[in-house]
């Protein structure tokens, strides 16, 4: 098997390239409107209720009618995937890390159709759909190489009159709960870093994207998943999320999504429910708050690019985007000035046009946006943007930036989720380290500086999961830049690292005496 490498982005600065793109897009258009069931033990399900899911560029535009089910439907997911763990769970690893070898295939050969719907559903740029349609397949590969090496002879100390082994089993069924932000590749990582290790799992995705959801299902199906080793249950998360969440017979809970949600399901499952025989394993990773330094030293120019593109990017709605940009006294005018040449320069549109920021994802989340705006504005200066877009009918919002802001402000302290930077003057480096720690979170960060001495502090000092030296703070590569958070910030699974699948396996020891 050759070595894994990470599938490289498209070049759609080339017209044939977009053209086909543009291509497949209309294509998926032709088909919004339809109803998508509910996939248990690999039948179709429907409930009363619907999610209805909507394109945020066009909001009366539906993309597709989904179930909403309730407590009914997650106990039939979760016998379904108690079932299929008993046989699952005895399929040789080369034959479950086949199908997800098979699968990556299939996602190359639909890629564009894959960005298509993700463009139309969450409201993604060209490159910012391919990299995570990309993202997905990367993840596939390398969690089969994976599983292949988690099930090699691992090594134990020999002792006399022994002959011993240590290997990895599966821990049971689990939950997966994804979030919208990467709607096709954490839900793909998610999802197949479980089933690889021999588990089975209900999956809970977003109410915002169920359909690439629904696609991801379509895919492991041709690629061979045998039924209800993943059940596919657009649900009530007040309703079905606790129910799964709480019930006996879930073994773990793989979560994406805030901070408050994510506490809440630790809480939920730290408790021990009638019939239930183990300690649920949750692995939860949630939010940042993250942080830019842009040292005294530094080249400002590529600064003010990798603050831009980290803040900007996907309309501000990662994880891991910048948030929050430190710049040293020294610099700061001169830094603050740059930006608002670069982020009055980017140009708002719509997806389908391959406009660079689109909207965000729904009302609910323009308005709680737009609120933080109103705390910016009493914060500090708006320097950028500040409100809606004119002209466009969708959840559009200004790229908007907040200067002079004190280090302890709201909007230099809450998870904003949306394009907006808030610019924090540090007296010098050392008070720059400073304010970058002084969060509940620590999933990214990043420094610019020249000074080899200041990087080095930076990887001791800087408490982040990821940190990124002279170089954006988003953009994580599976395999390269394993990733996960410290703190408020989640389990810090590093996902797509050699570490990830252990958090779904649990290893067991066996001693037989020689005669």
């Amino acid at each position: 098997m050759k070595e894994f490498a990470n599938e490289v982005y498209l070049d759609f600065s080339k017209p044939a390239i977009a053209a086909k793109q543009r291509a497949a897009i209309d294509a998926v258009r032709a088909r919004l409107g339809k109803e998508y069931p509910n996939i248990i033990n690999g039948k179709k399900v429907r409930s009363e209720r619907k999610t209805i899911s909507r394109n945020p560029a066009h909001p009366d535009e539906i993309i597709g009618i989904f179930q909403k089910s309730g407590k009914d439907d997650a106990e039939k997911a979760m016998k379904a995937a108690t079932k299929a763990f008993e046989t699952w769970k005895t399929v040789p690893v080369k034959q479950r890390a086949k199908v997800l070898f098979t699968a990556a295939s299939i996602m190359r050969k639909r890629r564009l159709e894959i960005n298509a719907w993700m463009i139309s559903e969450v409201g993604k740029s060209y490159l910012e759909a391919d990299a995570d349609t990309c993202e997905a397949i990367d993840f596939l590969d390398f969690y089969g190489r994976e599983a292949l090496r988690y099930a090699e002879r691992q090594p134990v100390t020999p002792l006399p009159g022994e002959d011993n082994e240590m290997f990895y089993i599966p821990l049971g069924v689990g939950v997966v709960i994804p979030p919208w932000n990467f709607p096709f590749a954490i839900l793909a990582g998610m999802t197949t870093a479980a089933v690889v290790t021999g588990n089975t799992v209900v999956l809970k995705p977003s109410s915002d994207s169920p359909m690439m959801g629904y696609l991801f299902m379509e895919i492991m199906k041709e690629a061979g998943l045998p039924d209800g080793v993943v059940n596919f249950l657009v649900a009530s998360g007040a309703e079905a999320g606790d129910y799964l969440v709480d019930h006996p017979q879930t073994r773990f809970i793989s979560f994406t999504g805030s901070m408050e949600v994510g506490l809440r399901i630790t809480e939920r499952a730290a408790k021990t429910n009638p019939g239930q025989i183990w300690i649920k394993r949750v692995v939860s990773e949630m939010g940042g708050k993250d942080g830019i330094i842009v040292d005294a030293e530094a080249d400002i120019d590529a600064a003010v690019q990798g603050v831009v593109a980290s803040a900007f990017g996907f309309q501000g709605q990662k994880c891991s985007a910048c948030s929050r940009a430190i710049v040293d006294a020294s610099i700061y005018d001169e830094f603050v000035a740059k930006l608002k040449v670069a982020v009055d320069q980017i140009q708002i549109g719509l997806p389908e046009d391959d406009a660079p920021f689109g909207p965000v994802v729904n009302e609910s989340a323009k308005k709680s946006i737009q609120n933080y705006m109103k705390v910016a504005s009493k914060e500090g200066t708006i320097m950028c943007g500040g409100g809606p877009v004119k002209g466009l009918d969708g959840y559009f919002l200004q790229p908007t930036v907040v200067v002079g802001v004190k280090p302890t402000s709201r909007i230099m302290q809450e998870e904003v989720f949306g394009p907006l930077l808030a610019v924090c003057k540090a007296k010098n480096y050392d008070d720059a380290l400073k304010i970058a720690n002084n969060t509940i979170y620590g999933l990214t960060g990043a420094v610019y500086s020249r000074n080899a001495k200041k990087l080095e502090r930076a990887r001791q000092e800087f408490h982040v999961g990821n940190l990124y030296l002279n170089r954006k703070c988003t953009g994580a590569m599976v395999g390269g830049n394993p990733f996960g958070g410290f703190n408020m910030s989640g389990t810090d699974s590093k996902a797509g690292g050699r570490d990830y699948l252990l958090l779904f396996m649990q290893a067991k020891s066996v001693s037989r005496k020689r005669s």
